[in-house]
């Protein structure tokens, strides 16, 4: 006798609820901060599991959604749904959540209406303590890789101070659109003349260092990293389009700085500088776990989490600088990019999690924020497109390296989830 196979609640609910259901989970990851070929790559796998047709469209400020029922007359069934968003910031403790709803609701663990519920969850406000962490961590993640670079003590500590400023005036910035657009020219403003002051009043700095070290959280590495990584998967309108954003962030960055200093020599300030690193060994290592933690926090990785995330940060950096000391820098980074994808990939074949709580973390450090606002502050203090022409050699190879350790990793342990 045959036993009739079991009917997933979640496939026998409507069409219409279906849909829905998809769309919402479409616009979440799109908030948590997914890149557009792995968005999509998930929308359509959530779809197939649910019964659907589904040809999604993302870019950094949208998704174009259209649906069809494979069980219906074609062109009968047809809904296309535009949505429009904000770019999205790296969430991971939502990203992992809204991965386990949706792979609850396709395999019936869940009905829809359980996994609408569970999503609107999401939606509660980060508590004060949350907010006060993540002002907190801006400092750290500062200190951190001033540490990294063993810069003096008065360098690092200037660099953490600066850190908690900007996290303080980026939760004010935020939360309201007549400044959020000016966000970053703010931020880049506070540093240069905080760090000026100190180096005019207190004791000399390597004042462009820190200046770039107190703006960390705010470099868009990791949005011109994966802009080449959309445009290398022919997702071009996004890659385009998030390229442009990161352009322009570090064009905000470098406006604030500028005039910081022009506010500095109108106001007769002379500032110290210097070009020293003197640090022992020990700092360097000591400043990378506090590193790790404060991107862990800037995550938003849940508590849980933490060790894998703070392991992959490490281990990225200790990678991409020993074998960058073996083999040159690109090669350094290649291999820490491939390397931690692979695992990234692995982690989410066995632990089932998303593999960016590994992958993201883990090229974190690797990213070329830092080289690229330096190129502009020095192509723009001393007017020489040579200075220019040097700094975005340097983030090319860095970009390169960083894309194909992503695709090589890939090809090493090919990824089961696409998230």
């Amino acid at each position: 006798m045959s036993v009739a196979s079991p009917v997933i609640p979640s496939i026998s609910a409507t069409y219409a609820q279906r849909v829905a259901f998809v769309s919402e989970i479409a616009g979440r990851l799109h908030s948590y901060g997914t890149t557009a070929q792995r968005l999509e790559a998930a929308v359509v796998a959530l779809s197939q599991q649910l019964g659907l047709d589904c040809e999604p469209w993302s870019n950094p400020t949208g998704i174009i959604l259209s649906f069809s029922d494979p069980t219906k007359a074609i062109g009968s069934s047809d809904i296309t749904r535009v949505i429009r968003l904000a770019p999205g910031e790296n969430d991971l403790h939502k990203l992992s959540v809204a991965d386990y709803i949706a792979d609850s609701v396709a395999s019936g663990r869940m009905s829809i209406a359980q996994g609408h519920t569970a999503l609107r969850r999401l939606d509660r406000e980060t508590q004060g303590r949350g907010k006060s962490l993540q002002v907190v961590a801006f400092g750290l993640a500062a200190a951190g890789v001033a540490g990294l670079w063993k810069l003096p003590w008065l360098d690092i500590a200037t660099a953490g101070a600066i850190g908690v400023l900007i996290g303080l005036l980026t939760q004010y910035t935020d939360r309201r659109a007549a400044t959020k657009e000016a966000g970053e020219a703010l931020a880049s403003l506070v540093a240069g003349v905080v760090a000026t002051l100190v180096a005019a009043l207190v004791g000399p700095l390597n004042l462009n260092t820190v200046i770039i070290a107190s703006l960390v959280v705010l470099l868009p590495g990791m949005s011109l990293t994966n802009a080449v990584n959309e445009l290398a998967s022919q997702h071009w309108v996004s890659g385009t389009a998030r390229l442009a954003g990161a352009v322009t962030t570090v064009l905000k960055l470098t406006v604030g700085a500028v005039i910081a200093v022009m506010l500095a020599q109108f106001l007769g300030l002379e500032p110290q500088v210097r070009a020293v690193r003197p640090q022992a060994h020990w700092v360097e290592w000591a400043s990378l776990l506090l590193a790790a933690y404060a991107f862990a926090v800037l995550f938003k990785a849940n508590r849980r989490d933490y060790p894998w995330v703070m392991a992959a940060a490490m281990a990225g950096y200790v990678i991409a600088r020993f074998a960058g000391q073996a083999w040159g820098s690109p090669a350094g980074v290649f291999a820490s990019a491939m390397l931690l994808t692979a695992a990234g990939n692995l982690f989410g074949r066995v632990i089932q999690k998303p593999g960016a709580l590994i992958r993201l973390p883990g090229i974190i450090m690797l990213v070329p924020g830092s080289t690229s606002l330096r190129g502009f502050l020095n192509l723009i203090q001393q007017q020489n497109i040579d200075v220019g022409q040097a700094a975005l050699l340097a983030v090319t190879n860095i970009v390169m390296a960083l894309v194909a350790g992503l695709l090589f990793g890939n090809l090493l342990i090919p990824a089961r989830k696409n998230l």
